[in-house]
């Protein structure tokens, strides 16, 4: 990509990136934080199996593909709100309390929060991986990430199926956290879509709009 916030690092040695030492740093000590002060250890644990993973896949592709300042930032914000919901359960989340009562919403709607910022945060650093390391359509590089962000999305819905109802059923109302909505798993993926969908528009019209002030 052309434009400044998605410059390629393909070739910046972690050690030499002060913004990924600093973000590194930030995540490692509020994620033990949230675990130490935890009300609910069982449920943190099932949480960050997926901070676990993202980690994992992190540390060991960074020898092959490097995203970007932007999209590690955007990573970051994602995984720090997922980290703070996993602390307190997203159900039970004291920032979704807060915003239900100066919204006099129904319910604690911070899952929501996350889900559609799976899709808007997420969205770009996939869109980053078919740019780069693709020879697609440069299109199809602008709708994919909306398409991987509701099967990933759905993905993620079938999991908290498994735990919640066969593998971990002690944990699974916590887990799951639907508040009593039938209808949650599929606002959740809606939220997702849209996030995406909001990411891949903006970053198609910037790019564009680059092209054309040339």
């Amino acid at each position: 990509m052309s434009f400044s916030f998605a410059q390629d690092k393909e070739h910046t040695h972690f050690s030499k990136n002060p913004l990924l030492i600093a973000l590194a740093l930030i995540f490692g000590v509020y994620w033990a934080y949230t675990g130490f002060n935890t009300p609910d250890l069982g449920n943190w644990w099932l949480e960050n199996t997926l901070t676990f993973t993202a980690i994992i896949l992190l540390v060991v592709f960074y020898r092959y593909f490097r995203f970007s300042d932007f999209s590690y930032l955007c990573i970051f914000v994602f995984m720090m709100l997922h980290v703070y919901g996993s602390q307190y359960t997203y159900a039970e989340n004291p920032f979704g309390f807060w915003v239900k009562e100066q919204l006099s919403l129904e319910r604690n709607h911070y899952d929501r929060l996350v889900h559609f910022g799976f899709g808007f945060l997420l969205a770009y650093p996939m869109h980053e991986v078919f740019w780069r390391r693709t020879n697609m359509q440069k299109r199809f590089t602008y709708l994919l990430p909306i398409d991987l962000a509701v099967s990933l999305g759905a993905v993620y819905e079938l999991v908290e199926w498994a735990v919640a109802d066969i593998f971990f059923p002690a944990q699974g109302m916590a887990y799951l956290g639907t508040q009593g909505d039938v209808w949650d798993a599929q606002k959740d993926i809606a939220l997702a879509l849209l996030g995406a969908a909001i990411t891949m528009a903006a970053v198609f019209a910037l790019v564009r709009n680059k092209v054309r002030n040339r």
